[in-house]
């Protein structure tokens, strides 16, 4: 896996193609992150336990003088133009959401950044989080872009308000309403711990892992489903009536007797998805005092549990996260495997132990129907500032 010194010096590179006019003074990390359990509970006030990756978006430039922000991507995923430029914003003339598309991220972090005024700025991003693959790109960028302002027009240093800026930019201008993980974990991640965040409360409590005979496995199934970006918003919609119908706020207030005693007044697609959510919540806390007690079998058993959850009660697994699955579960050594991120394709998490992950690794390249690739990772840190 290329580390962010790697995808620093390609940043660097291009900026002084792009920009030879103009020294890179500044450079900045965000991380994407991995979702070990708890999935879509965060936009229901529930728990997640995310944690950063090594795999970061990197964003270099420089402050300019002539009152305009030069943007450049080096992701090959991105839609053209690569390369734009446009005003610094004003309250006259704000920033608003267009195309490139790729741009949007970026555009949403400036207008809504918590200090000002800011400068005119040249900077590339480049980025070794897999895009589409649910490790949560989208926020990375996002992050690192923030963390870029506040190297050039410094704000109050308020963390939370930092990852709701950026869960804000996302909703507003790339017109996906996510949950707060993302943001959270790309800004407040600890190295060798998952964070299990309370989103409702917003309190973070750090989770050890740190045993040096575990290894968390991402295998991405190099696959994407486009239903993504419409079924997303769906869920949320169908979770919100399930909570309305049981008269909460949020579905973190409903305890699973209270669901089954309305199942018959929840429309059946609607039950089952606030089944998975209620359930979930419950599995993602169970799960941090699980890894806390280095309880790998019974953390593993929620992965499992979770995985089935989120392919029959929530609909967002395919054929071949379902196949990664049970195709790293059967062998010796490993815990737990589920699905993570949004769903319809990306990537499965695998808690193992050490010495199972070579033949788990080619258990899966014999036996999975598609091509797919390996990051054996760990928990680090979130946004940085890159020493140049």
């Amino acid at each position: 896996m290329a580390e962010p010194q790697v995808v620093l010096e390609e940043a660097l590179r291009a900026f002084r193609e792009t920009y030879p006019d103009c020294e890179p003074r500044i450079a900045v990390a965000a991380p994407g992150r991995v979702n070990l359990i708890g999935e879509h509970t965060d936009y229901n006030q529930g728990f997640v336990l995310p944690m950063a990756l090594p795999m970061v978006t990197v964003v270099v430039g420089c402050q300019s003088t002539d009152g305009n922000i030069s943007l450049c991507t080096l992701a090959k995923e991105a839609d053209e133009p690569k390369r734009l430029e446009f005003p610094v914003p004003s309250e006259g003339n704000p920033l608003t959401p267009g195309l490139p598309n790729w741009a949007n991220y970026v555009k949403g972090v400036i207008q809504h950044y918590r200090a000002g005024p800011l400068p005119g700025f040249k900077a590339v991003t480049a980025s070794n989080v897999p895009l589409g693959g649910g490790l949560s790109s989208s926020a990375s960028l996002e992050v690192a872009v923030y963390t870029f302002l506040q190297q050039i027009c410094p704000d109050d240093g308020d963390l939370v308000q930092k990852a709701l800026t950026c869960q804000k930019a996302e909703h507003t201008f790339a017109s996906m309403p996510c949950g707060i993980m993302d943001q959270f974990i790309s800004v407040m991640g600890e190295a060798g711990h998952a964070l299990l965040i309370d989103c409702r409360s917003l309190q973070v409590t750090p989770v050890p892992i740190s045993d040096s005979s575990l290894v968390i496995l991402i295998t991405n199934s190099n696959v994407r489903h486009s239903l993504t970006g419409s079924e997303y918003p769906t869920r949320r919609k169908q979770c919100l009536e399930a909570a309305k119908a049981l008269g909460k706020d949020s579905l973190r207030d409903v305890s699973m007797a209270e669901l089954k005693a309305a199942k018959a007044r929840l429309d059946a697609e609607v039950y089952c998805r606030a089944h998975h959510v209620i359930s979930e919540i419950k599995r993602t806390a169970e799960g941090a005092e699980a890894l806390k007690a280095r309880n790998y079998w019974e953390f593993g058993k929620l992965m499992v549990q979770s995985h089935n959850s989120l392919r029959d009660d929530y609909n967002v697994s395919c054929r071949e996260l379902d196949e990664l699955v049970a195709v790293a579960m059967d062998g010796e050594g490993v815990y737990g495997s589920r699905m993570t991120g949004g769903g319809f394709g990306g990537c499965t998490v695998t808690l193992l132990e050490a010495a199972a992950v070579e033949k788990t690794i080619q258990r899966i390249k014999d036996n999975y129907s598609g091509t797919p690739t390996f990051h054996i990772t760990r928990p680090s840190r979130g946004a940085h500032v890159l020493q140049l």
